[in-house]
């Protein structure tokens, strides 16, 4: 019973530290997407173009 106990506790030690991982991968993502929009270059007729190449 005792290696339940354990075993529990490593599996959710580990759920909470993918979860914290996908949280910080997240907020990277979102920082980046917005410094896009204030970076983005003019093209040739002066508006603001796309900064990814979709």
């Amino acid at each position: 019973m005792h290696w339940a106990l354990e075993a529990l506790a490593l599996i959710l030690f580990g759920a909470g530290f993918a979860l914290k991982a996908l949280w910080w991968i997240a907020v990277i993502v979102l920082v980046i997407w917005l410094l896009g929009f204030v970076v983005r270059t003019a093209d040739t007729s002066g508006r603001k173009g796309r900064w990814y190449r979709w």
